[in-house]
């Protein structure tokens, strides 16, 4: 293709693909976060031990991670469309398990079930656009809006399950994704062009579990290490990860065809953008958590009413990633990434000063600058991930990407859940039962005290939970400022403008193959 040929810009059509796409992308993101608000109601009808509790909290993003890279190629290889419909009709069948689950056990299948398409839902849809899109001012704004689905998905799964919640029962928070699917497989075999690696590569079955393998180990390990400090457990899994992960870069070099194109991280807009993801992730994921149980224990709002005040974050997601989108072709990416970790820091910075008493406003506008800086980063780290990729390996590297968010927010949901439940017990160490567990225990306690008694559990409890909250969010911000600084060294050489700042190979080499 010449050089100088200006790209062809997208139809009506391929803008009307866009929002198809977008709707698994949202779902995808919201399932992982959508158990923050649901699990009371969930835990109080299927009555798990606490063994199955923590399978039925962990398994989805545990086998959502586990697989993104292995999907991403798959989609390369078969067509990057045809994975997609397969996950939405998975992702379907998986939902209506979950809605009607009897017991924990079969909760647990439908939970990894919805894993496993997911994992072949987020990749395809990210890389598909890779395609759609040709020119580069229309595909970062196309990504713009991928990232506001994907990454506001998160914020937006306690929203849309406590709206949900207020009027039904907790099965409605998965049925909701039926229609959704049956309008995906309904549409994008008329809107969504079919793609793949038109050189037919054979797929690399041993790299797919050596990869699945390593993932599962070091994510295990990291929850593990977290929660419970130094263990055997935690310590046999990060041997294995270890292990594996070694085993998997050694046959990614010697693949005649390999999963992934381990050069790539040799490319400073790659790695930089891989490790951006994973900040935003740790950003949104386990302050989320967090949020809702200060919103809905500490300050006593309902599901709805949570949700109807976690609303802007929501809002300030996409505003961040238009200013993303905005940006991208006139700012470096360094201080363009690094800026948008830094608003994020400085809304981490903000949450740790709160107290019990401080106005929901001020609150929600600190969460708001968090969830504005992960839209703009997100933004920036996905289209420069996508130009970065050779295009016949655009799944593959969107796999990459999104595997690393996903280890972000697992990472996240138990760094900074265990830092804030760690303060509370300490502050708490004098007050036996639930109360002295959780803020939850506390407030489910005191009705069955003394009014008096009640309300000194009730000041002790919030004041400890919100300790915790505070040294979780200083966490949060002391990992973002200095991810700023990497990334202000590591992008310091690349021009503004994120159409293949090191990749310079024809769009021909992926090529369309139906419609």
């Amino acid at each position: 293709m010449d050089a100088n040929r200006t790209p062809p810009r997208a139809t009506a059509r391929t803008w009307v693909g866009l929002v198809v796409l977008l709707i698994p992308a949202l779902l995808v993101a919201m399932d992982l976060s959508v158990l923050f608000v649901a699990a009371p109601a969930i835990a109080r009808d299927l009555q798990p031990t606490a063994t199955q509790w923590l399978w039925m909290m962990d398994v989805y993003g545990f086998v959502l991670a586990g697989l993104l890279v292995t999907m991403g190629s798959l989609g390369d290889r078969i067509g990057r469309r045809r994975l997609l419909l397969a996950g939405a009709l998975l992702f379907g069948v998986a939902s209506a398990l979950l809605a009607f689950a009897p017991g924990s056990e079969l909760f647990i299948a439908g939970r990894a079930l919805l894993g496993l398409a997911g994992a072949t839902l987020a990749p395809s849809t990210l890389s598909l656009i890779r395609g759609m899109f040709t020119d580069v001012g229309q595909r970062t704004t196309a990504v713009g809006a991928w990232t506001i689905a994907f990454t506001g998905g998160a914020v937006a799964g306690p929203i849309f399950g406590g709206v949900l919640l207020e009027f039904f029962a907790w099965g409605s928070v998965f049925l909701i994704n039926l229609p959704l699917m049956v309008l995906l497989l309904v549409s994008a075999p008329f809107l969504v062009p079919e793609t793949r690696d038109p050189r037919g590569a054979r797929f690399d079955l041993p790299g797919a579990v050596l990869s699945l393998v390593a993932v599962l180990g070091l994510v295990h390990a990291a929850k593990r290490f977290v929660e419970h400090g130094v263990e055997p457990q935690g310590g046999a899994a990060l041997v294995l990860g270890a292990a594996f992960l070694a085993l998997f870069v050694v046959r990614q070099r010697r693949a005649a065809h390999p999963l992934i194109d381990l050069t790539l991280f040799a490319r400073p807009a790659f790695s930089a953008s891989v490790g951006g993801n994973a900040a935003v992730s740790f950003a949104a994921a386990g302050m989320g958590l967090l949020t809702f149980t200060f919103l809905q224990s500490v300050h006593g709002l309902s599901p709805l009413n949570a949700a109807l005040w976690a609303l802007p974050t929501f809002a300030t997601t996409a505003l961040g990633a238009a200013l993303g989108s905005v940006s991208a072709p006139r700012v470096r990416p360094a201080p363009l990434m690094a800026t948008g970790l830094a608003v994020g820091a400085f809304g981490f910075a903000m949450i740790a000063l709160v107290g019990p008493d401080t106005p929901l406003p001020l609150f929600i506008g600190a969460y708001g600058l968090i969830s504005m800086g992960a839209g703009v980063v997100g933004t920036l780290a996905n289209t420069l991930v996508l130009a970065t990729a050779p295009p016949e390996r655009a799944g593959a590297a969107a796999g990459v990407s999104e595997t690393s968010a996903e280890l972000g927010a697992a990472l996240s949901i138990a760094a900074l859940g265990t830092v804030a439940t760690g303060i509370y017990r300490s502050a708490m160490s004098g007050v036996e039962g639930p109360a002295g567990e959780t803020v939850t225990g506390a407030v489910t306690t005191a009705p069955h005290l003394s009014e008096a008694e009640a309300g000194d559990l009730l000041a002790a409890a919030f004041d400890a939970y919100t300790q915790g909250l505070n040294a979780a969010a200083l966490t949060g911000a002391t990992v973002l400022v200095v991810l700023a600084v990497s990334v202000l060294v590591a992008l310091r050489r690349i021009p503004a403008g994120v159409d293949a700042p090191e990749h310079h190979e024809s769009e021909t080499e992926s090529t369309r193959v139906g419609s």
